[in-house]
C-alpha cells in the first residue's frame, strides 16, 4: 500500500505539469506565431514480484509474472509545428510563412534565432526589427525617400522612386527550415535558437524546394485550439483528483491496518 502511495504521488506530479502546459498554451493562444506544447509521459520502473516465464514446475513456465509498476513522469513537451491561421492586417512590414520556415533574427549578442512571428517594425534607421527591436537577417532598410514597399511571395522586396517612378530593389528575405523544428530551443518572445537536437538550419529563398511562400499585410496566429486546450485541461484536472483520490484511499486503508493492532 505505501507503494500506491508513491505511485499516486507521482501521478499527481505528473499532470500537474500537464496542467502548466496547458495552461501555457491557453495564455499563449492570441500570441502571433506561438506553437503549442504537449506534454508526453512515461511509465516508470516496474517492480517484478514474480519474474514472466519464471519456471512453475519442471515442465512449465509463468505465461505472465507479477509487475507492479511504480508510477508516472513527464518525458518530455512536444512542440507541435503546424501552421496557425494566416490573418490579415494591411499592414506593410507583416509578413506571414505560408508553409515551412523561420524568419532568422539577429540577437544582440550577435546569435542568431528563429520565428515565425512576422510582425515587423522599423527601427530608427529603417531597418526591419522584430517587436524586441531585433534586426531580421539578412538585414533590409527601408529609405525614406521610397514609397510603395512590396514584399514578394519570393521575399523580394522592392520599393518605387517617387521622383523617378523607377522600381528599386532593397533586398532579399531568406528563410530557414530545420529536420527536426521539435528540437529547437525556446528563448521566448516565440524566439527559438538552434539545438543539436534540431540539426542545422537549411537557408533559401521563400517558395523554393520545401520551403513556404511569404505573405505581406498578413502574420501567423497561434495554432492552439482553444476547444481542444479546454477538454485536455478537464482531463488533466480529472487526473488529478483521481491520483488524489487514490492516496486518500490507500491512507484509509492504512489507517484500517493500524487499528486491526488495537
Amino acid at each position: 500500500m505505501i507503494r500506491g502511495l508513491y505511485s499516486a504521488a507521482t501521478g499527481m506530479n505528473a499532470q500537474q505539469h500537464n496542467l502548466d502546459v496547458i495552461s501555457n498554451n491557453i495564455s499563449n493562444v492570441n500570441t502571433a506565431g506561438y506553437k503549442k506544447g504537449r506534454a508526453e509521459f512515461h511509465d516508470l520502473m516496474y517492480e517484478s514480484l514474480n519474474f514472466t516465464a519464471g519456471a512453475t514446475s519442471d515442465s512449465t513456465r509463468n505465461p505472465t509474472g507479477i509487475d507492479v509498476g511504480l508510477g508516472v513522469r513527464i518525458s518530455g513537451v512536444q512542440r507541435s509545428f503546424l501552421q496557425g491561421d494566416l490573418k490579415e492586417t494591411g499592414n506593410t512590414y507583416d509578413i506571414a510563412i505560408e508553409g515551412d520556415g523561420f524568419f532568422t533574427i539577429t540577437l544582440p549578442n550577435g546569435e542568431s534565432a528563429y520565428t515565425k512571428n512576422g510582425a515587423f517594425k522599423l527601427n530608427a534607421d529603417g531597418a526591419l526589427v522584430n517587436g524586441s527591436g531585433y534586426e531580421l537577417d539578412p538585414a533590409i532598410t527601408i529609405p525614406v525617400n521610397v514609397t510603395d514597399v512590396v514584399i514578394s511571395e519570393t521575399g523580394l522586396v522592392t520599393a518605387k522612386n517617387p521622383t523617378t517612378g523607377a522600381t528599386v530593389q532593397l533586398g532579399q528575405i531568406t528563410i530557414t527550415d530545420f529536420t527536426n523544428p521539435a528540437g529547437l530551443t525556446p528563448l521566448g518572445g516565440t524566439l527559438y535558437q538552434e539545438s543539436e537536437a534540431s540539426g542545422a538550419g537549411n537557408t533559401a529563398n521563400p517558395g523554393t524546394n520545401q520551403f513556404g511562400s511569404l505573405r505581406q499585410g498578413m502574420i501567423e496566429l497561434s495554432n492552439v485550439q482553444l476547444v481542444n486546450e479546454m477538454v485536455d485541461l478537464i482531463t488533466a484536472q480529472r487526473g488529478y483528483e483521481a491520483n488524489s483520490k487514490a492516496i486518500t484511499t490507500t491512507d484509509s486503508m492504512l489507517q484500517i491496518v493500524n487499528r486491526l493492532k488495537t
